[in-house]
């Protein structure tokens, strides 16, 4: 049996091979992702005597290149969880750390659980772009809030409360919202309280016509009102229109990309078979739908249920020794954190909407009732949800 580390970074990777006993088959090398020595590589560990099998953790997608090649080239590839890795120690209590020595250290691993270890197989095009996309959208989600919190704090300065005038969600198309695109027109109080009633009437219809907004005469005068009985603390100059025009630009720029990525991920998750089955779950919608199938991806990699809960981290593990038998425990939380947060929106949709025929909310309502903290029944539905999920999603894997 040759067992084969791989400590990978970026661009390249160390490779061991070692058989048990500390026999060592070749000594810590570099190997660069380029397809010619990644060619040589798969062609050195077909030439070795016996099984063999090739361990790596996940190190963000750096290992994806090497794995992928090496497991089609027919050599067994096993992808391990970073923390499983950085756990064993194998006989030492040193703490050093090169890439030699983590190549070591995965090789010694490989053969110390040889008859446990998973065959990686890579993920299909679709889930793959799919997750990525979810990632940058996450992303992009963030940085959105940040500029929006930005722009808010200008308009403050020079039409306090414009952000308040309107309640139409975003557009679709484009991710654009009436308040942001009626700032960037009048951007100041004085762009409407400088002007008669009946003037802004008929720039406001304009704009509204020329954007594909919906006029109201009744909204007009509210906004009339509303910029008359507020003090601008910036001056109405060309300084601070730049201000507000570049905040306002930089925003949709980035809820044009939001839109664009939510309708590319609602594609892609519509060609996979569990699109309808997922949809179906209360409090998905295409956007929730989108990020769950991302994030977990082909459900049939899991064994059990538990494993798709282990893997979002709400899981509590039992915590006992000797007498201490702890019954109050905390999740895990050494999941993927992207998933997590989607179950969080999905629970408060379904708390917020209180469907008494859903039995996830059932389920929630019941631990609620029993005096159970807001985290706590949160979690506990969570975890409902994905027990729900990975059976439902299973079976229509199985009868696709």
């Amino acid at each position: 049996m040759n067992a084969v580390g791989i400590d990978v970074s970026k661009g390249k990777s160390t490779v061991t091979v070692m058989q048990p006993f500390g026999v060592v088959i070749a000594s810590p090398f570099e190997v660069e992702h380029t397809e010619k020595e990644l060619e040589g590589l798969a062609k050195f560990l077909k030439s070795l005597v016996g099984e063999t099998k090739v361990l790596m953790e996940y190190t963000g997608h750096y290992y994806e290149p090497i794995a992928r090649y090496l497991h089609e080239s027919g050599i067994f590839v096993s992808v391990v969880n970073a923390i499983l890795a950085h756990d064993y120690t194998g006989n030492s209590v040193r703490r050093a750390k090169t890439d030699k020595k983590d190549a070591a250290k995965l090789a010694n691993m490989a053969i110390d659980r040889w008859l446990d270890l998973k065959e990686y197989i890579p993920e299909d095009e679709i889930r793959q772009t799919l997750k990525i996309c979810n990632r940058q959208y996450n992303q992009y989600n963030k940085l959105k809030t940040m500029l929006k919190n930005n722009l808010i704090a200008l308009i403050d300065q020079t039409f306090p409360n414009a952000n308040k005038l309107f309640s139409s969600p975003a557009r679709k198309s484009d991710g654009h919202e009436k308040w942001v695109d009626f700032v960037l027109k009048f951007w100041h109080c004085e762009c409407v309280c400088g002007i008669s009633e009946k003037q802004f009437k008929d720039k406001y219809a304009r704009w509204c016509k020329r954007n594909g907004y919906h006029y109201s005469d009744y909204k007009a005068e509210d906004i009339y009102i509303e910029a008359c009985g507020n003090i601008g603390l910036l001056p109405m100059c060309e300084s601070t229109k730049v201000l507000i025009t570049q905040a306002i630009i930089q925003l949709q720029t980035i809820e044009e990309a939001l839109a664009a990525l939510k309708h590319e991920m609602n594609e892609l998750s519509a060609s996979l078979p569990e699109y309808n089955t997922v949809m179906s779950f209360y409090g998905v919608g295409e956007v929730l739908g989108a990020q769950l199938i991302a994030e977990i991806g082909d459900v049939s990699r899991f064994e059990s249920k538990k494993s798709l809960i282990a893997f979002a981290g709400i899981d509590a593990p039992p915590y006992q020794s000797g007498t201490v038998n702890v019954q109050s425990r905390s999740i895990s939380k050494r999941g993927s954190a992207s998933l997590r947060k989607t179950l969080f929106q999905i629970m408060s949709v379904i708390l917020q909407k209180s469907p008494y025929d859903d039995p996830v909310f059932t389920y929630l309502d019941k631990k609620r009732s029993e005096g159970k903290p807001y985290k706590v029944y949160m979690i506990a539905a969570a975890n409902k949800f994905l027990r729900i999920y990975y059976a439902r999603v299973k079976e229509c894997l199985v009868n696709t």
